[in-house]
């Protein structure tokens, strides 16, 4: 089980004996398969599937079954377990899912390399050097939002970045960067969305009075927090509760579902099917 693993995320039209023929392909090639996990949308019928497997020849296998799969007329990525994605955390001033992240990182739960810290502030910066975190202070200033962002995609692609995280990072990033960064990027808002969407959902929830907050770990896109939701959670609250005793509670749920997400992410287990997700646990 200590071997080298590979991780196959598939999607496409489903068709009779399609698992078959995807198992007796690794078997053919003198690999294990040790999980599989699969699911039929029944609106699309659009077939989704993960494997993890120890290959039979470990160099050639990702290629050999990327080719299989795109025959069978799936869309196919391959992860390599002996393979950590490069990280980059993007943090304004709210420290709480910044910290809560790197202290994480330390402890060794996510399968990644966290590289590098992208501030428009210099606040955290004492933080982040006392754990050996490269922090970067690029301000945002009004109106120079596009020289912001050429700094930032000069730097995530100087460091060969795999993965952004937003951790509150209050600035919205343009569809162009989006765009250009080519790479996922994971957003934590403070609401159970599609719920109070934008600014301040948390004096949103308040004036409506509602008995539920919640968090949303999502990818962002170029429509403001409506990107493919991948992780969520929820606490009650009461008519007894203020405004800040709602962003106490909250400021729980964001840490957790942040962390859920990019762990989710980088260990293989999301798959983006149109505006949704698939998260095999």
């Amino acid at each position: 089980m200590s071997a080298a693993r590979l991780i196959g995320l598939l999607q496409g039209p489903d068709r009779p004996g399609l698992v078959a023929r995807i198992a007796n392909g690794i078997f053919q090639r003198g690999g294990t398969i040790l999980h599989a996990d699969q699911h039929h949308d029944a609106e699309t019928g659009v077939f989704v599937q993960r494997l993890e497997w120890i290959p039979g020849d470990r160099e050639r296998e990702p290629h050999e079954f990327q080719r299989s799969a795109r025959d069978l007329g799936m869309e196919v990525r391959v992860l390599r377990s002996d393979s950590k994605p490069k990280v980059a955390v993007f943090v304004s001033k709210i420290p709480h899912c910044f910290q809560d992240l790197v202290l994480r990182w330390r402890q060794g739960e996510f399968h990644g390399e966290l590289v590098c810290a992208i501030s428009n502030h210099p606040d955290l910066a004492k933080f982040s050097a006392a754990f050996d975190l490269p922090f970067h202070h690029i301000p945002v200033a009004p109106g120079e939002n596009a020289a912001a962002e050429a700094a930032h995609l000069q730097l995530l692609r100087a460091e060969g970045i795999e993965l952004v995280v937003l951790a509150r990072y209050m600035q919205v990033l343009s569809g162009e960067f989006l765009d250009a960064v080519k790479v996922p990027v994971i957003n934590i808002h403070h609401s159970f969305l599609p719920a109070f969407a934008g600014g301040k959902p948390y004096h949103q929830a308040h004036q409506r009075g509602v008995k539920l907050i919640g968090a949303t770990a999502h990818y962002a896109t170029r429509d403001l927090d409506e990107g493919p939701i991948i992780a969520q959670d929820v606490t009650r609250i009461t008519h007894r509760h203020s405004v800040e005793d709602l962003v106490r509670k909250g400021r729980d749920l964001e840490k957790a579902v942040f962390a859920q997400a990019i762990r989710a992410h980088l260990d293989g287990r999301v798959l983006v099917c149109g505006k949704k997700t698939v998260v095999f646990d």
